[in-house]
């Protein structure tokens, strides 16, 4: 292993490592939860607004443990809490395959989406921001790579689905789940003083133990002086908003494709594949100029583009509509997802970052839970998604404001210093 690691900086294992978990997490739980919604619904008759009941579950546990694992990941470091993710993760994937009832399906996919909470984007882009400064951007977009990676990979679950049933599929997936990530689990470290390294993989220099790893006047904000700041709060706004058409489009984009817009559930599956492509486009974009670039102005332009593609997709009457609707969202996502909590470190500094990224998620739930909810009820009560998704695209471009005037605040001024 040694001969392996030498020569190369940690850090970019860990991003590695990072990048496989995301892809599992994506490929078999996010992006596929469309495919599993549009088997459920005609295997069990489920309602749109019962099965979108599983991911606002899903969003309201995270806000819940968001500042409970915030604070374990500042005090006790990341490898463990995402080891614990992986084995619940896995396992309620497994449990999900033997569920008779919609309490048990909510039951099951809560233990699996908790599982995927604690192994996925909080945990492990809390460990980016201690291992990367002046690549901060470049590493946590390369990760995003499995992210978005993951949706060409839908096609297959779909099939999957289709073919052996969503029994077999949810097993098999957690099966896989923890053959594979527990390895990749191994490969999640602390920080680099605990190797005797420096962030970025400088060399290190004689200073007192646990100096800060970069000298200058980054901020270094405790949690509760960072939640006095407008940034604060405006940037979880903007994140949230943009979690209003994320988070739906995860949800009720296939059923849409599928019974609204009439195209096989395959086919739906090739367009969210089409979708990563772009997604997997904007990552690239991000991994390079994200660290010489305005972020915030960036995360503006992509809430625009949410907007439009949504509304494409909402009012799609052409292929060319879809394919617009796959390639504005895809790009977005890809290029804003992992400007998110790089920003807030640059904000913010390393001090409290795990409690200031968990507290941040008790704002993001606004759009994970109300994207899917408003959604589905709205489907439910018009018959198609039109009015739902509109109002969605609509809040995503108001978010771009929030963006604009997020600027960078002052560093906190404590006495004694």
């Amino acid at each position: 292993m040694k001969g392996l690691f030498q020569g190369v900086f940690r850090g970019w294992w860990l991003v590695a490592a990072g990048t496989g978990l995301q892809f599992l997490q994506t490929s078999l739980l996010h992006q596929s939860f469309g495919a599993y919604f549009a088997i459920l619904r005609d295997d069990r008759g489920w309602s749109k607004t019962e099965l979108s009941g599983a991911a606002a579950l899903h969003q309201v546990e995270s806000a819940i443990l968001g500042p409970v694992l915030g604070w374990c990941l500042d005090r006790f470091g990341t490898r463990g809490v995402v080891r614990i993710g992986v084995t619940l993760f896995g396992g309620g994937f497994m449990l999900l395959a033997f569920i008779d009832s919609l309490l048990q399906f909510y039951l099951a996919f809560l233990v699996a989406a908790t599982g995927a909470s604690m192994c996925g984007f909080f945990p492990l882009n809390f460990a980016l921001i201690h291992w990367f400064e002046r690549w901060r951007a470049r590493a946590m977009a390369t990760m995003q790579l499995g992210h978005a990676l993951g949706g060409l990979a839908v096609p297959l679950v779909a099939w999957m689905l289709t073919t052996y049933g969503w029994r077999v599929t949810a097993f098999a997936s957690g099966v896989l789940v923890l053959l594979v990530g527990w390895p990749l689990s191994g490969f999640i470290r602390g920080k680099p003083a605990d190797f005797g390294l420096k962030v970025d993989g400088d060399l290190p220099a004689p200073q007192a133990a646990g100096a800060p790893a970069a000298a200058g006047d980054d901020p270094d904000f405790t949690a509760r002086e960072a939640l006095r700041t407008p940034a604060f709060w405006l940037l979880s706004l903007g994140h949230g908003f943009a979690l209003f058409v994320v988070m739906a489009v995860n949800v009720h984009a296939i059923t849409h494709i599928k019974e609204g817009l009439g195209y096989t559930l395959e086919a739906a599956a090739l367009f969210i594949m089409l979708q990563t492509v772009f997604q997997i486009v904007g990552v690239g974009i991000g991994a390079w100029i994200g660290d010489r670039s305005n972020k915030r102005l960036l995360c503006a332009l992509c809430m625009v583009m949410h907007m439009a593609g949504l509304l494409f997709l909402t009012y799609a009457t052409a292929l060319w509509m879809i394919v617009a609707f796959a390639v504005l969202h895809g790009i977005a996502w890809g290029l804003r997802g992992p400007f998110m909590q790089a920003i807030r470190a640059d904000y913010f500094g390393r001090r409290a970052i795990g409690m200031i990224l968990g507290l941040s998620l008790m704002i993001l739930v606004i759009g994970q839970v109300g994207g899917p909810m408003i959604a589905g009820v709205m489907a439910d009560l018009s018959g198609n998604y039109r009015s739902g998704f509109t109002t969605l695209a609509l809040l995503a471009g108001l978010g771009s404001v929030f963006f604009l005037f997020a600027t960078k605040p002052a560093q906190p001024v404590r006495s004694g210093r």
